[in-house]
């Protein structure tokens, strides 16, 4: 699958900034697109809004967020 225009990316907030960033994110009305930064117009990984947020979660009890 592959990026459309329509969609709002924003980086990682763990993102460096330094032309090293690897994740970029957007937010649908029911599912969050993932893709490498690196490749904007490269492929993207689909997941359930529900799923994104628990595994979001999950980082943040685990110091990794």
């Amino acid at each position: 699958m592959t990026a459309t225009s329509e969609h709002q990316w924003f980086k990682s907030s763990y993102s460096g900034g330094s032309g090293t960033e690897c994740v970029e994110c957007a937010h649908g009305d029911d599912d969050t697109l993932i893709r490498d930064s690196k490749q904007a117009e490269g492929p993207t990984m689909r997941v359930r809004k529900r799923t994104w947020h628990t595994f979001v979660r999950a980082l943040a009890r685990n110091g990794l967020r």
